[in-house]
C-alpha cells in the first residue's frame, strides 16, 4: 500500500430487506439479519427513525469506532431514499457507507466484498446507486444461491433447516469481516474473506 492509498473503513452499515413480518428470515432479508447480529454484538438498540425512514442504531463497534446501523423501512426497491437521508444528515461520503444484501449469483456459504460496482439486477442496490448518484460505495454480498423455481418465490422463500446451519456460520463470518473492515479497512477484509466458503469448510469437517 502506498502512502497515498487511503484505508476505507465503514461509518454507516446498512442491511437491505423488506420491513413486514411476513418477510422475516426470507433469503431476500439476509441483509437485515446481518445488521441485527452486528447490533447485538455491539450492544446497540434499534429505534424507529422517521427522518431516516428506517430502523436506526448508533454506538461503538468492538474496535471502539463510532458506527451507525440502518435497516430501511421503505421496501427494497426504495432503499436508496432511506440511505441517502442518513448520508446527508451525517454528511458522510459514499465510500464510508457499506451495504449488506443478498445475491443469487453467489452460492450459499459465500461472501463477496467490493469497494464499488453495478447493481447486478438487485433492486435495493439500483435504488441506492440512483439516490447516491454513483456506484462507488462498498458492499457485502451474501450468497443465497439460485433455484429451479421462479426467482421471486426463491428470494422471498425461507432457508431449509440444512441451509440455516450454513446461514448461521456465514453470518458469523459477516461479523468477522465487518470488524476487520473497521480495524484494517475494507480492502484487507476483502483479501481475507472473499475466498472463504462455509459449505466447503463444513463438508471437510464432516469428513474428518
Amino acid at each position: 500500500m502506498t502512502e497515498t492509498s487511503k484505508i476505507i473503513t465503514p461509518q454507516l452499515i446498512v442491511g437491505l430487506g423488506n420491513p413486514e413480518k411476513k418477510y422475516d428470515k426470507t433469503r431476500h432479508n439476509i441483509g437485515f439479519e446481518a445488521v441485527d447480529i452486528l447490533a447485538q454484538r455491539w450492544q446497540t438498540k434499534w429505534q424507529e427513525n422517521r427522518r431516516f425512514k428506517g430502523q436506526f442504531a448508533e454506538g461503538r463497534s468492538s474496535t471502539g469506532d463510532k458506527i451507525y446501523l440502518l435497516k430501511p423501512s421503505t421496501y427494497m426497491n426504495r432503499s436508496g431514499e432511506s440511505i441517502r437521508s442518513v448520508v446527508d444528515w451525517y454528511k458522510l461520503s459514499p465510500e464510508s457507507l457499506l451495504v449488506i444484501y443478498d445475491d443469487m449469483d453467489l452460492p450459499l456459504g459465500r461472501l463477496r466484498l467490493r469497494l464499488s460496482g453495478s447493481a447486478g439486477g438487485h433492486n435495493g442496490i439500483k435504488s441506492t446507486i440512483s439516490h447516491l448518484g454513483g456506484q462507488n460505495f462498498p458492499r457485502l454480498r451474501i450468497g443465497i444461491g439460485k433455484s429451479q423455481n421462479a426467482t421471486v418465490s426463491h428470494v422471498l422463500g425461507r432457508f431449509s433447516p440444512e441451509e440455516n446451519k450454513i446461514v448461521t456460520d456465514i453470518l458469523k463470518l459477516v461479523v468477522d469481516a465487518m470488524e476487520m473492515s473497521l480495524k484494517e479497512g475494507v480492502e484487507k477484509a476483502m483479501s481475507l474473506y472473499n475466498s472463504r466458503t462455509i459449505a466447503a469448510e463444513n463438508q471437510s469437517k464432516n469428513k474428518g
